[in-house]
């Protein structure tokens, strides 16, 4: 491995000096490796170019944002850093976005990073020794923190220290860090998981709810504004309608409607153009895929509507049984279109009516 000195070393003359020729050679990889590191604190310019930065931006989540522009207003007036906040909720509804909003009411910087990317102390570590006073740090799937990660954070979070131990055995001595004061945000989409010392060191802990279609119509004109896109308003919402109350969703299914619009060339996007491309990419008005609508079939035409247990459903479909739980069934049940019984899953007469089934006269009662 060449070692490049920091130090200008007199070239002899006539004759290239041997460590510049290496330096010159290692030059590209370096510059490569380096490159990623760059792109990875911008977050992405493009896509955050969509993201709201300010809280008049921010559009939907009006309790949360009244809760927490009182928090910033009070730290702000006392001159303290934000306390800690736990945000929790379904994917897509912008526990991320919330976060850099912090950052940017606050003044401050604020670094992101995951649990599962937290593998070692070290790892951790080094993002809090950085921190700068009043940084917010946001920590995605917080529930996937190793244990040993977790309590590292306990002191920093509590005391804003490190506490490190150097040696071992009779030589081992514990040694603290005083860190600066900094803001942790954490996310999660299952809060249940937890542990109780980690959930109760938030001084903040709010749930994002699902969106409405009117704010999500706003969303996706906002979004179509910045991606230089015509949508009317009609169009707007039909593509809301069917986005299962989730921006992310949202904002995808605009970027899929957006390319048949061009590629047909059909001009602004109104609602007969959403739905045309919507239906091609096989999203119903009631934002149910293929899969939705092929496991409500299922439970419908070959087990009369159920109850049926779950690894029947796996089989039957094809997809495994966490997936149909975690992925599928929670939106079937939010929509009133699937139940969990003891006995198993039932679909629901709005399914019947939904798939074109006669629903049945008289339900047996599954209690």
């Amino acid at each position: 491995m060449a070692i490049i000195s920091s130090k200008k070393q007199p070239p002899e003359p006539g004759k290239q000096p041997k460590q510049q020729r290496k330096s010159a050679k290692a030059s590209p990889p370096q510059e490569k490796i380096l490159q990623p590191e760059t792109v990875k604190d911008e977050q992405g310019k493009k896509e955050e170019s969509i993201r709201p930065q300010q809280f008049r931006d921010y559009i939907g989540q009006k309790d949360l944002k009244d809760v927490l522009e009182i928090a910033i207003k009070a730290a702000k007036f006392r001159g303290e850093v934000l306390d800690h906040l736990l945000l929790y909720g379904p994917p897509g509804l912008g526990k991320t976005t919330m976060a850099i909003i912090l950052a940017s009411e606050m003044g401050v910087n604020y670094k992101i990073t995951s649990a599962p990317a937290l593998e070692r102390p070290r790892d951790i570590m080094g993002l809090l020794v950085n921190l700068k006073p009043g940084d917010v740090l946001f920590i995605d799937e917080i529930h996937r923190l190793s244990r040993m990660t977790e309590e590292i954070l306990y002191p920093a979070m509590e005391d804003y220290r490190l506490d490190i131990t150097t040696g071992k055995g009779s030589r081992a001595r514990t040694r603290s860090i005083p860190l600066s004061k900094f803001t942790l945000v954490g996310a999660t989409t299952r809060v249940g998981a937890l542990t109780s010392p980690l959930r109760d060191r938030f001084g903040l802990v709010q749930k994002l709810r699902f969106y409405e279609v009117d704010e999500l119509s706003q969303i996706i004109l906002r979004t179509a504004q910045l991606l230089k896109t015509l949508v009317a308003e009609d169009g707007a919402t039909e593509i809301a309608r069917r986005s299962r109350g989730t921006p992310r969703i949202a904002n995808r299914l605009l970027k899929r409607v957006r390319d048949y619009a061009e590629v047909k060339s059909l001009g602004e996007i109104n609602e007969s153009v959403a739905a045309e491309a919507l239906q091609l990419f096989q999203v119903d008005p009631c934002g149910l895929d293929w899969t939705d609508r092929r496991m409500l079939s299922v439970i419908i035409e070959q087990f009369n509507g159920g109850p049926v247990g779950l690894e029947t459903i796996a089989a039957a479909t094809g997809e495994d049984t966490q997936t149909i739980e975690e992925v599928y069934e929670p939106y079937l049940m939010q929509i009133g279109y699937l139940s969990r019984t003891p006995r198993g899953r039932v679909a629901t007469p709005a399914a019947y009516q939904h798939l074109g089934f006669k629903p049945p006269n008289e339900q047996m009662s599954l209690l």
